[in-house]
């Protein structure tokens, strides 16, 4: 398949050769600007379990059944 689309691709060798390398970039780009942050908000891996608050002070976190 990708050599049907690099032979597809006007020019002589060096022309398909760029184009090829801008197709990448914009491709590349389109990823990380667009569809991955989309696909990150449904990442379970970003829910945290830590107490940020008790963590920055020094404490230990208080959880149900726990006394302060």
């Amino acid at each position: 398949m990708y050599a049907w689309l690099f032979r597809s691709l006007p020019g002589p060798l060096w022309v398909r050769i760029g184009i090829t390398l801008v197709l990448l970039a914009a491709v590349f780009l389109l990823l990380m600007e667009v569809v991955f942050p989309w696909a990150n908000q449904f990442n379970p891996l970003n829910e945290s379990t830590m107490d940020l608050e008790a963590a920055a002070v020094g404490t230990e976190p208080t959880g149900p059944g726990q006394e302060q």
